[in-house]
């Protein structure tokens, strides 16, 4: 593929004139529309989710696509179906009515460092959790004035309420805080999946308490040295800063999505090597 020269980003602060701006704009909605289609579905975890009609088997079958989903996507997409496979195919009523015996599947499963007690403890929060709600989502979003919340203080509310019942405390590395400086980048990309809306079909856009415009871009290593070729960040860290940074400079680019460059700069970084 033809290098693109490292064009010029301006800070939000700054008025966005320019050529660099502009032509990274194109560049990158190009990249978008390459990406965001239907065809993106089946090699990615998001297929998980995809194989479920109710809002709630959508939830959950996402939260546990995006939490395995580091390493080899193939891996990634088997295990995560297996999952569904031991729930029946049926999550949310598995998570509301399983009985002890319908563990037993579950106590030999292991995904990199996500182990059965991992496993085991997901499952118990969550019964947990639906018991008392109708919707995920308001594991993220509890109040009524979610319009003046942030991500990054949904992302906390999420991670002290997923650990407020008693827990393995190794458990605790497989749910990120920005409190702690972590890109969470699972769950931004699992928000993504849950509160995106647009008319190619791969996010579902099920959350409404969120705005796209408050979502906060995925942010790893691969993407990270993408962005930092673009101009977009000013180092390869991993971290909240970074995806702070990015998602404002992102948000130049389009203040109602900014997200949806994560297509871009994913297909970028994994499928163009760029």
């Amino acid at each position: 593929m033809t290098r693109v020269a490292k064009p010029k980003i301006y800070s939000p602060a700054k008025p966005l004139q320019g050529f660099g701006v502009d032509h990274l704009r194109t560049f990158l909605d190009t990249k978008v529309k390459l990406y965001n289609q239907p065809a993106f579905i089946e090699k990615d975890p998001v297929c998980i989710p995809h194989r479920f009609t109710k809002k709630q088997d959508i939830e959950i079958a996402g939260l546990f696509a995006a939490i395995l989903a580091w390493g080899n996507r193939t891996t990634i997409i088997n295990n995560a179906r297996k999952l569904m496979f031991w729930m029946d195919d049926q999550p949310h009523d598995f998570i509301l009515n399983h009985k002890d015996t319908d563990l037993k599947p579950f106590v030999h499963f292991a995904h990199r460092t996500f182990n059965a007690t991992d496993l085991l403890y997901f499952i118990s929060f969550l019964q947990f959790h639906y018991r008392q709600h109708e919707s995920l989502e308001a594991a993220f979003v509890p109040g009524k004035n979610y319009k003046e919340e942030t991500v990054e203080q949904a992302l906390i509310h999420f991670h002290n309420y997923f650990f407020s019942i008693e827990h393995p405390e190794r458990t605790k590395k497989h749910i990120s805080t920005p409190a702690r400086g972590s890109a969470c980048k699972r769950i931004n990309m699992y928000l993504r999946w849950m509160v995106r809306r647009d008319n190619q079909g791969v996010d579902f856009g099920i959350w409404k308490k969120i705005n796209p415009a408050q979502l906060i871009c995925p942010l790893d290593v691969h993407v990270a040295r993408v962005a930092e070729r673009l101009g977009l960040l000013d180092n390869i860290r991993s971290n909240w800063a970074n995806a702070r940074q990015l998602t404002a400079r992102l948000k130049i680019l389009n203040p109602k999505d900014p997200a949806v460059y994560d297509y871009a700069l994913f297909g970028l970084g994994m499928a163009e090597r760029f």
